[in-house]
C-alpha cells in the first residue's frame, strides 16, 4: 500500500489506475500477459468491494487489494514472472477468506491457486511458534507437519517463499501505527523467520529491510541511538563519498578500468551487530563510510583493488575476498577497509554487475520461471540447496525436535564463516564457532560417530576447540561408531551447528528404549553425584517435564531428547511445586542481592525470618525443608542434610516445610571441591573458567600433596541456579589434569552451635 499511494495510481475516487499500475510493473519485468493480470487485479478490487459492502468486521483494517498490488510490485523488482505476480495480486483476499483457492482456480487457472496454496502452507510458521518465540507444548507432531508441508511447498517452487518474503515486506511496512503488541508479534516472526530466508535465498535488499524494520521494533531506543548519529553524519558523509568517488573513479580511469561507483549506505541492523559482536563503539565501525565499485568482469575487480590500496593505506585485518571463496548463500565480493582522504577510514566493495544483481536478487537473479516450463539454472539449484538439507535434518531430528527445525532458518545468518581444509585440501564451510566434531559430521555421518580426536595443523586438540579459518583438520576415528552422550551437553561445547547436533541425536534414537534407560540413568546419577543433590523423586519432575514415570525422563536424557539441565531446572520441592525459570547468568558488575526473607516461602507465607544453613548451603532447585531456631527464625537446610536429621532427633517438632519463591538475579554460597594433578597454570585456568562464567569467587583453599604430586582445592562460589552450578562443574571438569569436581560434601564442623 506504500507504494501504491506514494506513485500516485489511486484516482479521486479511491480507485486504482491498473493501466498506470501494470505501466510501471513493465518497467521493472516483461508483463507475458497483460490482459489476464488485469483481470487477476479487477477481481482482486472486486472481492475487497464486496467486502467493504458487508462491512465485515473479522478482517484486519488494511485494504488487501491495496496489499495485493504493493506484493506484486516488490516481486516486479526481484523479475518474477507473470504468474507470480497474479497470485500476489489476490493471496490476501484468499488468506482474508474474501475468496476460496476453489473460485481463484475457476477465474484464474490452476497455477496461480497452487502458488496461493502453497504460500498458505507458509503461514504455518507462525502457527508453530508462540509470542515468546518457544515451540508451543505438547502439538509437536502437528507443528512438524506443518513445517513439512511449508519447507515441501519451499523446496518444489521458491516463488511460493520469494511471494511470503514480499508479503512480510508489506506487513511490517504497514505496522508502524498498529498496537504495540501487533509490532512485537510481527517484528519478531519476521526477525527470526523472514530476514533469514531473504539471506538464505541472496536477496540482500530485501534482507536489509526486514532487518532493519523488525529490529525498529524490538529494540527501539537502540535503533534510535544509531539512527541519530547516522542523521548527524550524513551531510557531511555524503560531501565525503563524493570526492571520495571522484578521485577514485579517475585513479581507475587512468588504468583502463571501467567503473560505475556508488555510496553504500550499511543499514542500522547491520551496524549495531557489528559493535555488539566486536564489541566496538559507533565510531570504529569502519565501513559507515562505504563506496561499491563495479567493473565489467573479475579480472577488472583485482586490478581495482590494486588501485584502492596503492593510492589508500590498507588496514590490516580488513580485507575479505569473497570471489574466491563466496559466502554460503553465493555472495561474491572483494571487501577491503582503508584510510581514505583526510585519514578517515573508507570500506570499498568490489564487485562485477553479475556479481552485484546477485547480492541484490539472490536466487532471483540467475533463474528465471518461463511460461509453460520450469527449466532452472544452476545458480537456482545451489540457492535452495540449504532448504532440501533442512528437510535432510528434520527427518533425522524426528518428531520431538520442531525447535531444532525452526533454529534451522536462523542459524548461521551472520556474515563470518569458517573455511576450513580437510587433509586433502578441500574447502569446507562451516559456522562461526564449529568445532571438529561439526567438521566431522560436515564431512560425513559416520565419520562423526566414529570420532575419537581431532587435529589440527598437526596437533591433537580438544573436541570441543573452536576451528579458525585457514587451518586443517583431520579427524582421528576408532573402530565404533559410537557417538558420546556427553556431546549433546551444550555446557561442554562439543557441537556448535545445530545439523551435527540432530545428527547425535538421531543415533540415540535409533538405539532400544532399555539402552536409553540405563544410559540416562547414568548421565543423571554422575551429574546428581557431582551437583550433591541427593535422592529425587523423578516421577514427580517427569510430571513437570510432561512425561509419565522416572524412567521415561532416563530415556528422553538418554536418546538426547532432554537435557541435563533441563531436568535439574525442573528439580524442586515437589509438594508446593512451581516450575524454575531458567535464570539469566549472573552480572558481576552489579551488586550482589543478600539473601532476605523473601526469597523463602513457609507453609505458603513469605516475608518470614530465614536464613540459609551455613552446614549445607542450599541453592535453588535443592529440595529443602526448614528448622525453626532459637533467636534466628527458620534456618533453611537441604532435606538430606546430616546436620539437620540429627537436629529433628532432638527437636522433630521444629521442622516446617519451606519451599523457594520464585525470585530472579539473587545468588546463593557453594562449597565446591577439586582434586588435580598439580601442573603449572591450573589455579589460573579454574579462575578463567569462573570468569567467562561470570561467577564470583569469596574464597578459596588449595593444598598440594607432593607425595602423589595432585592439588586439592576449596572454592565457595556464588551461584543463582542448580543448574548454573552444573554448568560451571561442567566446565572445570574439561580442563586438563582436573581428577574431579563436585560440589562440597563437607559440612560446618561449627554448625551445631548455632542452633
Amino acid at each position: 500500500m506504500v507504494t501504491v499511494r506514494n506513485q500516485q495510481v489511486i484516482r479521486e475516487d479511491g480507485s486504482v489506475d491498473l493501466d498506470a499500475w501494470i505501466d510501471r510493473l513493465k518497467d521493472k519485468v516483461e508483463i507475458t500477459d497483460e490482459v489476464g493480470l488485469r483481470e487477476v487485479a479487477l477481481y482482486a478490487q472486486e472481492m475487497e468491494t464486496a467486502a467493504i459492502a458487508r462491512d465485515d468486521a473479522q478482517w484486519e483494517s488494511s485494504n488487501s487489494f491495496y496489499t495485493g498490488l504493493e506484493i506484486a510490485e516488490i516481486l516486479a523488482e526481484l523479475h518474477l514472472d507473470t504468474d507470480a505476480l497474479k497470485a500476489a495480486v489476490i493471496y490476501r483476499a484468499v488468506r482474508e477468506g474474501k475468496t476460496s483457492l476453489g473460485d481463484v482456480s475457476k477465474r484464474t487457472g490452476g497455477n496461480i491457486a497452487k502458488l496461493i496454496e502453497g504460500v498458505l502452507r507458509m503461514a504455518a510458521i507462525s502457527a508453530v511458534m508462540n509470542p515468546e518465540n518457544r515451540v508451543v507444548l505438547g502439538q509437536a507432531t502437528d507443528q512438524l507437519d506443518n513445517l513439512r508441508k511449508m519447507l515441501v511447498a519451499m523446496v518444489d517452487d521458491v516463488r511460493v517463499a520469494l511471494i511470503k518474503l514480499a508479503e512480510r515486506t508489506c506487513a511490517i511496512r504497514a505496522v508502524k501505527n498498529a498496537p504495540e503488541e501487533k509490532k512485537q508479534r510481527v517484528a519478531r516472526e519476521v526477525f527470526d523467520i523472514y530476514a533469514p530466508l531473504a539471506h538464505r535465498l541472496g536477496i540482500g535488499h530485501l534482507k536489509w529491510e526486514l532487518e532493519d524494520l523488525s529490529f525498529r521494533y524490538l529494540q527501539p531506543d537502540a535503533y534510535m541511538r544509531i539512527a541519530k548519529l547516522l542523521d548527524e553524519k550524513r551531510l557531511n558523509r555524503d560531501d565525503y563519498i563524493r570526492s571520495v568517488v571522484e578521485q577514485l573513479h579517475a585513479a581507475l580511469a587512468r588504468v583502463g578500468v571501467e567503473s560505475d561507483i556508488n555510496g553504500r549506505a550499511k543499514h542500522i541492523y547491520s551496524i549495531w551487530r557489528k559493535m555488539k559482536r566486536k564489541n566496538i563503539d559507533f565510531y570504529q565501525v569502519y565501513d559507515i563510510r562505504a563506496v561499491r565499485v563495479l567493473v565489467p568482469d573479475i579480472r577488472d575487480c583485482y586490478a581495482a583493488l590494486g588501485v584502492v590500496h596503492n593510492i589508500w593505506q590498507h588496514i590490516p585485518k580488513e580485507f575479505d575476498d569473497y570471489i574466491a571463496t563466496p559466502k554460503e548463500n553465493g555472495y561474491r565480493s572483494l571487501h577491503t577497509a582503508v584510510l581514505g582522504p583526510e585519514g578517515k577510514v573508507l570500506e570499498v566493495q568490489i564487485r562485477t554487475q553479475d556479481m552485484h544483481d546477485e547480492a541484490e536478487l539472490g536466487v532471483c537473479a540467475h533463474w528465471r520461471y518461463k511460461e509453460g516450463s520450469t527449466g532452472r539454472s544452476d545458480s537456482y539449484d545451489g540457492k535452495i540447496a540449504w532448504l532440501r538439507q533442512v528437510l535432510e535434518w528434520q527427518e533425522d531430528l524426528g518428531d520431538s525436535s520442531v525447535s531444532s527445525v525452526l533454529s534451522q532458518f536462523s542459524e548461521d545468518i551472520v556474515d563470518e564463516r569458517v573455511y576450513v581444509f580437510t587433509p586433502e585440501g578441500h574447502v569446507v564451510d562451516l559456522a562461526q564457532g564449529a568445532t571438529p566434531l561439526d567438521f566431522a559430521y560436515h564431512i560425513h555421518t559416520e565419520v562423526g560417530h566414529r570420532c575419537r580426536g581431532a587435529k589440527v595443523n598437526g596437533r591433537i586438540v580438544p573436541l570441543n576447540y573452536q576451528v579458525r579459518t585457514g587451518e586443517q583438520v583431520e579427524i582421528l576415528k576408532g573402530n565404533e561408531s559410537r557417538p558420546s552422550r556427553d556431546w549433546l551437553q551444550p555446557s561442554l561445547g562439543f557441537l556448535g551447528t545445530s545439523r551435527a547436533r540432530a545428527k547425535v541425536i538421531h543415533w540415540f534414537k535409533l538405539q532400544d528404549r532399555d539402552r536409553n534407560i540405563e544410559g540416562g540413568r547414568e548421565l543423571l546419577d554422575k551429574e546428581f553425584k557431582r551437583l550433591d543433590v541427593g535422592k529425587l523423586n523423578l516421577d514427580r519432575v517427569a510430571q513437570a517435564l510432561n512425561l509419565k514415570t522416572a524412567d521415561d525422563i532416563y530415556a528422553a536424557v538418554g536418546a538426547g531428547d532432554l537435557r541435563v539441565s533441563q531436568v535439574l531446572n525442573n528439580i524442586q520441592e515437589f509438594d508446593n511445586e512451581t516450575r524454575q525459570q531458567e535464570l539469566l547468568p549472573i552480572d558481576t558488575r552489579k551488586p550482589r542481592v543478600n539473601p532476605i526473607a523473601s526469597e523463602f516461602s513457609i507453609n505458603g507465607v513469605d516475608n518470614l525470618m530465614t536464613s540459609i544453613a551455613g552446614c549445607c548451603k542450599p541453592v535453588p532447585g535443592d529440595a529443602v525443608v526448614g528448622y525453626i531456631s532459637v533467636g534466628r527464625g527458620v534456618t533453611v537446610h537441604r532435606k538430606h542434610c546430616k546436620e539437620l536429621q540429627r537436629l529433628m532427633e532432638i527437636h522433630g517438632d521444629r521442622v516446617v516445610d519451606v519451599t523457594w519463591s520464585a525470585e530472579a538475579g539473587r545468588t546463593y554460597p557453594v562449597e565446591v571441591f577439586i582434586k588435580a594433578y598439580d601442573r603449572q597454570g591450573l589455579l589460573r585456568d579454574i579462575t578463567l573458567v569462573l570468569s567467562t562464567e561470570r561467577v564470583n569467587v569469596t574464597s578459596i583453599n588449595t593444598l598440594s600433596n607432593p607425595s602423589d604430586n595432585t592439588a586439592t582445592m576449596t572454592l565457595t562460589m556464588e551461584i543463582n541456579s542448580l543448574a548454573g552450578l552444573g554448568d560451571v562443574l561442567a566446565r572445570i571438569n574439561q580442563l586438563s589434569n582436573v581428577i574431579e569436581v563436585r560440589r562440597s560434601h563437607q559440612g560446618n564442623k561449627d554448625a551445631k552451635s548455632r542452633h
